[in-house]
């Protein structure tokens, strides 16, 4: 819990540039999920709605979500990190060069797969969202709302994430591979 809470709090620190756009929007995220399984708590057992099993799964989804994309945050900032170290390796001799290149390589390939996860994750919490929109607790209402605003933001953030990393990856399968993937979970 302290790693996600540091991890919220570089997102807030404007003078630190080591957690981004990319953890922010896994932090937004992690938000919508909590929001999500706040609103199915909050419809179990009332009259009308779906039986207590049906929001008792989706709050148990959302947690795990939750714990999740909060880790993400902190892998999304763990791989700028590498990339960050690899640019600082030397690079006098032809072995050095080498083992950089490869650094920033492996770097580059997480930078763009964590964002990609964390918005394959956003996507599962928007889903989340419409499955108590057809019946929940609408005292709850500006939540799920929310919930839902920031499931969005998360993914669209996460996917502008995935992109401004793929000019760096030379193999031109893993770019496409990437794109398409992200691309995929854009349009459902």
């Amino acid at each position: 819990m302290e790693k996600n809470l540091n991890a919220f709090l570089k997102v807030l620190d404007s003078q630190d540039n080591s957690t981004g756009g990319g953890s922010a929007s896994s932090i937004a995220g992690a938000m919508a999920a909590g929001l999500a399984g706040m609103v199915a708590r909050l419809s179990m057992g009332k009259k009308d709605l779906e039986p207590s099993d049906h929001y008792e799964a989706i709050a148990r989804q959302a947690e795990k979500l939750s714990t999740d994309l909060l880790a993400g945050s902190n892998k999304d900032s763990d791989a700028f990190a590498l990339v960050s170290d690899a640019f600082g390796l030397p690079k006098e001799t032809d072995e050095e060069k080498t083992a950089r290149s490869q650094a920033i390589k492996n770097g580059m390939t997480l930078c763009a797969e964590v964002p990609l996860k964390n918005a394959a994750m956003c996507l599962e919490v928007n889903e989340l969202c419409e499955k108590l929109v057809k019946k929940y607790n609408t005292n709850a209402s500006s939540d799920l709302e929310c919930a839902q605003h920031l499931a969005q933001a998360g993914l669209k953030g996460c996917a502008a994430n995935v992109r401004v990393n793929l000019p760096y990856l030379k193999d031109e399968g893993q770019v496409r591979d990437l794109e398409l993937r992200i691309e995929a979970i854009e349009k459902l």
